[in-house]
């Protein structure tokens, strides 16, 4: 369950950014989801806003809204995981990835968690 890549930035809302600006969810967020079924996300060229919610995730528990780690205009939507949203319980920081985005304002970045800090916030969610 301790799977917090060091290269990745995290937002609170359980998304990762790459700073090649690609987003997925966590390992954390896959694991608390439970099976992933479906997946929502805006076409190509869509802008979406940090910290808005830009998409949902369902999984047989719940539906989610994902939030966007960073502001920008979607450049790519990862079609594989929208065909087959499992691949995200099976691979969240690798072929589960879900979108690219042409980041607008790179220094968002720098106001997104660390591992270090997302493992943190984690462990204080996992103790309510």
């Amino acid at each position: 369950m301790d799977n917090f890549p060091e290269d990745l930035k995290y937002h609170k809302e359980h998304m990762w950014v790459r700073d090649d600006g690609t987003i997925g969810i966590t390992d954390y967020a896959q694991e608390q989801l439970g099976e992933i079924v479906f997946i929502e996300v805006p076409d190509e060229g869509t802008a979406i806003e940090a910290g808005e919610p830009f998409g949902e995730i369902e999984s047989r528990k719940s539906v989610s809204d994902l939030y966007a780690p960073v502001s920008g205009t979607i450049k790519e939507v990862n079609a594989e995981v929208v065909d087959a949203p499992e691949i995200i319980n099976e691979d969240p920081y690798g072929k589960g990835w879900i979108a690219v985005v042409d980041m607008s304002d790179p220094s968002e970045l720098d106001n997104l968690l660390t591992a270090a800090e997302y493992k943190e916030l984690v462990a204080g969610e996992e103790n309510k």
